[in-house]
């Protein structure tokens, strides 16, 4: 398995919204992201859901570090 085939497996979150943001993510941006932004992502999905429920899906801002990768992931159109 393949390290981005890993990362997507990773994504799945189990709540289909942030299944859905994150893949979307990885799917269109990631392979052209800077590879600081790839790291970050790569620890985001590592992040307990309610986190990251708080912060995609009920619009709190996050931590600064976190805040232009939140940022861009938000971005990603349908």
């Amino acid at each position: 398995m393949s390290n981005l085939s890993k990362l997507k497996w990773r994504c799945r979150r189990g709540m289909r919204e942030l299944d859905v943001l994150l893949e979307r993510y990885l799917d269109r941006r990631f392979s052209n992201a800077t590879l600081e932004e790839q790291t970050l992502f790569e620890a985001f999905v590592d992040l307990p859901d309610d986190p990251l429920i708080e912060w995609l899906l009920k619009d709190i801002s996050p931590p600064p570090q976190w805040q232009s990768l939140v940022v861009n992931i938000r971005a990603m159109p349908c």
